[in-house]
C-alpha cells in the first residue's frame, strides 16, 4: 500500500475542498451522545430554526478551520509542524460531518458562502505560516480559544430540548481546547492584541452572515 507524505495528503485535501466537497473521513463518525434507539425530541418551528441557524454557523466555522489548517500546513517551515497541523485538520473532519448531519436532520443546509469561508481562511492560514512555525502555532492556540468561547455562547443559546445539537457542540469544544493546548505546548507564541481583535472581528462577520445564509 502506498504511503502518502504530508504534502501528498495536503494536496489531496486541497483538491477536495476547493471542489467545495468535504474530505471524506476514514470512517463514519457517529453523532456524539446519539442513541439510535432513542428518538430526538421534536422541535417546534421556532426552535428548529434557531438550532439550524446556530449549526450553520458552526458548520461554517469548521469549513474555515479546514482552510486555516491547510493554509498553515502549506507554508509550515518544519515537517513535524506540518504533520501536527494536518493531524488536527483530519480530526476536525468529524466536526464537519457532525454539523452537516445535524443540519440535514433539521431540514436545513450549509452556508452558501462555504467556498469563500474555505478560500479566505486558507489565505489567512498561509500568511500565518509564513511568519514562522511558532507564530503559526500561536495563531492556532488563539483561534481555538476564541472558538471555545463561541461554542460556549451557542451551547447556552440552543433550545433547551435540543440535546442532540448540544452534545455535538460540547464534543467539538473538548477537541478545540485540546488542539489549543497542543499548539501552546509545541511552542506557540502569544499573538499581539491587535491581531486577536482583528481575528474576532473577522469571525464576527462570518458568524453573522452564516447565521442567515
Amino acid at each position: 500500500m502506498r504511503r502518502y507524505s504530508a504534502m501528498d495528503r495536503l494536496l489531496m485535501r486541497l483538491s477536495q475542498n476547493l471542489a467545495t466537497k468535504p474530505p471524506p473521513a476514514d470512517a463514519p463518525s457517529a453523532l456524539p451522545g446519539h442513541n439510535e434507539n432513542t428518538d430526538a425530541p421534536a422541535l417546534d418551528p421556532q426552535a428548529r430554526r434557531l438550532s439550524a441557524n446556530l449549526m450553520r454557523v458552526n458548520h461554517a466555522g469548521e469549513v474555515a478551520a479546514q482552510g486555516l489548517y491547510h493554509g498553515q500546513a502549506i507554508t509550515a517551515h518544519e515537517e513535524p509542524i506540518r504533520e501536527q497541523l494536518l493531524k488536527a485538520a483530519d480530526e476536525e473532519q468529524a466536526h464537519l460531518q457532525w454539523c452537516e448531519q445535524r443540519l440535514r436532520e433539521l431540514d436545513d443546509r450549509p452556508s452558501v458562502f462555504r467556498p469563500f469561508w474555505y478560500g479566505a481562511s486558507m489565505a489567512m492560514g498561509a500568511v500565518a505560516g509564513l511568519l514562522g512555525d511558532k507564530w503559526s502555532l500561536g495563531f492556532v492556540a488563539e483561534t481555538e480559544a476564541q472558538v471555545s468561547e463561541h461554542l460556549d455562547q451557542h451551547i447556552s443559546r440552543l433550545p433547551e430540548q435540543d440535546q442532540r445539537s448540544r452534545n455535538i457542540l460540547q464534543a467539538m469544544q473538548a477537541d478545540e481546547e485540546r488542539h489549543g493546548r497542543e499548539a501552546k505546548d509545541s511552542g506557540g507564541l502569544p499573538l499581539p492584541e491587535f491581531v486577536r481583535k482583528t481575528m474576532r472581528g473577522v469571525a464576527q462577520v462570518m458568524k453573522q452572515t452564516a447565521f442567515r445564509i
